[in-house]
């Protein structure tokens, strides 16, 4: 089974920094896309940013220019630096890892469990 751990959340100031880690452990087979989503009661999970199959990024709007997606293959951990964030960033942060194994061929969406930002003064 394959299972995704979410940490570095917190609590921070407008205009400071956060960087979240989504660890992954089992067997992944092989990865379509990976990435940050987030959440806040009553709205639907939005997409913030993501690694395509052909490990181009995609970064919504709201968080384009301020928050970085990377990741360590070797690690199998992907990350999200998040700058300057502001009051309106606050939420729970999930990641995403869409799989595919062979044998027999299925995909997998697995889900991390979630972790709480919030900006506040």
């Amino acid at each position: 089974q394959v299972q995704l751990v979410e940490s570095g959340g917190g609590l921070v100031q407008p205009g400071g920094s956060l960087r979240l880690s989504c660890a992954a452990s089992g067997s992944i087979g092989s990865i379509i896309s990976q990435g940050w989503y987030r959440q806040t009661p009553g709205k639907q999970r939005e997409l913030v940013a993501r690694f395509n199959s052909d490990s181009t990024t995609f970064y919504s709007d709201s968080v384009k220019g301020r928050f970085t997606i990377s990741r360590d293959n070797a690690k199998k951990t992907m990350y999200l630096q998040m700058n300057n964030l502001k009051f309106e960033d606050t939420a729970v942060y999930y990641c995403k890892l869409v799989r595919e194994i062979n044998n027999p061929p299925r995909r997998y969406d697995n889900w991390g469990q979630g972790t709480q930002v919030t900006v506040s003064s």
